[in-house]
């Protein structure tokens, strides 16, 4: 899971930092494409500032965001307020009575779950909040064989946008515990003004990666019968290139 510090320093530059990550946006269509297919409602899981979400609600979807950053949320209930922001854990998590055509998880969030025990508990609560039928799809990043051989990455520079009147330099540093299939990136945030520095603001993650079978084991394990995974939004096949592995089971 993540630091405390992500919430305040991350949700401060979520929106500006992504908005220029390259590659970034097919993942919007092929969710709501899924949210029009269930015809609704729906729940994203680790919905961060709505960047999806709220996009889904824009078509006429009744939509719930569960985060663990109350950060986060506040952005959310700010950006789309029709959307149910709930303050909530995805390994743990009960909505009442509330039941979805689609659950979904995007842009990596599942990975945040360190442990296998910690996949199943959320695996199990989304099954729990199904409808008869519903999906449930997620996406992570398809691992590199040739990073991996790297136990460590020196602090580099990957994304440069502006923000408030200010030029910033987001630098990130990894470690990777392969024996746990782990990796921890701390985020430097250099901040400029008038090509002076002028700070940083730091925040740190975990991270654990999947490999393709690893991930159809832990769907069926957790009760999905029906599981797909594919290499890209594009429902392209899982390859060698293949970018991410996008799962959509029920």
């Amino acid at each position: 899971m993540y630091e405390a510090r992500y919430d305040e320093v991350t949700a401060h530059y979520y929106d500006a930092a992504y908005a220029v990550l390259p590659g970034l946006g097919a993942d919007v269509d092929f969710y709501r494409a899924l949210a029009a297919a269930s015809g609704g409602p729906v729940l994203e899981l680790g919905c961060g500032t709505g960047r999806l979400i709220a996009r889904i609600a824009e078509d006429g979807h009744a939509c719930t965001g569960l985060d663990a950053s109350e950060p986060m949320l506040a952005r959310l209930r700010a950006r789309a307020p029709g959307v149910r922001a709930v303050r909530g854990d995805m390994r743990d998590f009960d909505l009442g009575g509330a039941r979805f055509a689609l659950i979904y998880s995007a842009f990596r969030a599942f990975q945040h779950l360190d442990e296998v025990e910690d996949q199943l508990r959320c695996l199990a609560c989304v099954r729990s909040h199904l409808t008869p039928g519903a999906r449930f799809a997620f996406d992570v990043f398809n691992p590199r064989p040739e990073r991996l051989t790297a136990d460590e990455e020196p602090e580099t520079p990957d994304l440069r946008f502006a923000q408030d009147g200010e030029e910033i330099v987001r630098y990130a540093r990894v470690w990777r515990d392969r024996a746990r299939q782990r990796l921890r990136v701390a985020f430097r945030y250099q901040r400029s003004a008038g090509g002076r520095v002028i700070g940083n603001a730091h925040a740190e993650i975990t991270m654990r990666w999947f490999h393709r079978y690893e991930l159809l084991h832990l769907m069926h394990r957790a009760g999905f019968a029906e599981v797909a995974i594919h290499g890209d939004f594009d429902g392209s096949p899982v390859s060698r290139e293949s970018p991410a592995f996008v799962v959509v089971a029920r």
